[in-house]
């Protein structure tokens, strides 16, 4: 309110002024208030008032445009809580005085904002001219919801113009701090028409491709979204290219000249390789933002590919996530087929595992299935822990008895595939499933992991529904020879102490492992 009345005032004033003085009041005058400290409240007076030739009143508003901020701040443009500004003014006017004001005014902005910049004058980058008219557009086109520009047409076409601002000299502008609404809030506004022609600017060398993928995926429409999908693929390929390294080679050296380095020629190779792999990553996690089949057809190709790293293999695997097509065979194939290879290395096939995942059940079930006869345990434990994770209790007679075949289950196993077991969903309830499949009769696999339920949930007084089974000889499965983190030990309080107990038999797991960790259940309750 106080705002308002001020500017009343203000208005007020100019127009008393103008009777006395607008006959005097030229291009002169206007040029020279830009740089006064009453500059702004003059030019304002000129700007509202209707007795002034219409081009007097325009230039008064692109000179307000294009003052010099004071204390941070554009004044010409914002205003001060002492006077008003370009858009304060606009908004006071009556619509139709505004309108046609409106009407001159914003072409003159559009023209100055897609003025070419100077180039760089001794190496010095030169402001960014544009800006200040870029801002007030800007703020034309979105002060209060819109009212001060109601020409459609008018708007349709300051839409366009910003887009084309944004799209130009793309990476300086988007880190500019000098203007009043960040290149994010401008695309935010025009959505995607904003960042439809940013694709254009992903390609190998350019700046911000990282941001420029969030934008056009936050924004973007389809058909932009896979333009980027497309290019972001090429970048890929260049920055993998043996090309790339030779033309990265000078670069790496320079670096290491300057940081007084001298690497042998091992070590240099293992620079660049590393440089390549950093680069190929930020490429990656931009496919992920982005998705589309270009990159996703890229990225499954590229983790298959066992003369890649393994690290670069993580790296794709990582980018498919929530990329997948939940509806294409191909993609649970591929996914599959990476987990279920022998010779994948063990952390590109947990995230393949995990990437499989994502996918729905029906879709990939048998595969995992399958997997529980890799001799790898920690293949199987995976699978295992993904099948129970997508599955409800009613299907669990199939984990059951798939998990009964598999050869060479650990106590690390058992304990796991309870604990998951005791947060299922569906009838028959996880405590009777365990119940069922803890007794004899069923293979031995079962059993150890029906009592990994008790384990995780049992209290002291769930004691008696395991106690019969302390004296159960029945053999814990053996170990191969070279599986790693496969003993079947429990740790238990001695007389003098903690003491590493060996599991043999079912019975021992119940005594040594389950009905320690059940009182200690109740103790913490």
């Amino acid at each position: 309110m106080m705002r308002a009345r001020l500017l009343s005032a203000f208005v007020l004033l100019g127009a008393l002024g103008a009777t006395t003085t607008g006959c005097r009041t030229d291009s002169t005058n206007i040029q020279a208030w830009g740089s006064k400290s009453q500059g702004p409240r003059k030019l304002v007076a000129v700007l509202t008032h209707d007795k002034y030739p219409t081009d007097l009143r325009i230039e008064a508003a692109l000179m307000l445009v294009s003052m010099k901020p004071r204390g941070g701040r554009r004044i010409g443009i914002q205003g001060t809580d002492e006077q008003p500004g370009l858009i304060d003014a606009l908004a006071q006017m009556q619509p139709a005085s505004r309108t046609a004001i409106v009407a001159r005014l914003v072409p003159k902005l559009q023209t100055e904002m897609l003025k070419p910049l100077p180039a760089a004058q001794a190496g010095v980058a030169v402001a960014d001219a544009t800006i200040p008219y870029k801002d007030a557009a800007f703020a034309i086109l979105t002060h209060d919801d819109g009212a001060l520009l109601t020409d459609e047409g008018l708007r349709k076409g300051l839409k366009a113009t910003l887009a084309t601002w944004a799209a130009t000299n793309f990476a300086d502008r988007l880190d500019d701090t000098s203007q009043m609404f960040g290149m994010e809030q401008v695309l935010r506004e025009l959505k995607a028409d904003g960042v439809r022609s940013l694709p254009d600017l992903i390609v190998p060398g350019a700046s911000k491709i990282d941001r420029m993928s969030q934008l056009i995926a936050d924004f973007g429409d389809d058909a932009t979204k896979a333009k980027a999908s497309e290019k972001l693929v090429t970048v890929a390929l260049e920055v993998n290219s043996a090309k790339w390294i030779e033309q990265k080679a000078g670069v790496v050296e320079a670096a290491n000249k300057a940081s007084k380095r001298n690497p042998a020629p091992e070590q240099f190779k293992a620079q660049l390789a590393q440089y390549q792999e950093e680069e190929l990553t930020h490429v990656l996690t931009s496919m992920k933002k982005v998705g589309g089949k270009p990159a996703v057809t890229f990225l499954l190709g590229f983790a298959q590919d066992k003369t890649q790293s393994e690290k670069r293999r993580q790296a794709a695997l990582a980018a498919l996530q929530g990329n997948l097509d939940k509806k294409d065979t191909s993609h649970a194939q591929a996914v599959l087929a990476i987990a279920g290879a022998s010779d994948t290395p063990d952390p590109v096939r947990d995230l393949a595992l995990a990437r499989v995942g994502e996918l729905p059940r029906p879709l990939v079930i048998d595969k995992l299935y399958d997997l529980f006869k890799d001799p790898n345990w920690k293949v199987r434990q995976v699978a295992a822990q993904l099948v129970l994770k997508m599955s409800e209790t009613p299907q669990l007679p199939e984990f059951f008895t798939n998990l009964g075949k598999a050869d060479n289950m650990t106590i690390t196993e058992a304990l796991r595939y309870g604990a998951l077991l005791s947060g299922m969903k569906g009838t028959p309830t996880p405590a009777e499933v365990a119940e069922k499949y803890a007794a004899s009769g069923h293979p031995v696999q079962n059993r150890l992991a029906a009592l990994g339920y008790y384990y995780t949930v049992g209290t002291a007084a769930d004691v008696g529904k395991v106690s019969g089974y302390t004296s159960d000889k029945t053999a814990t499965p053996k170990c191969k020879a070279d599986a790693k983190d496969c003993d079947w030990k429990c740790e238990v309080q001695g007389e003098k102490g903690p003491e590493t107990k060996e599991v043999s038999t079912l019975g021992e797991f119940v005594e040594y492992c389950v009905k320690p960790a059940m009182e200690k259940n109740k103790a913490a309750k």
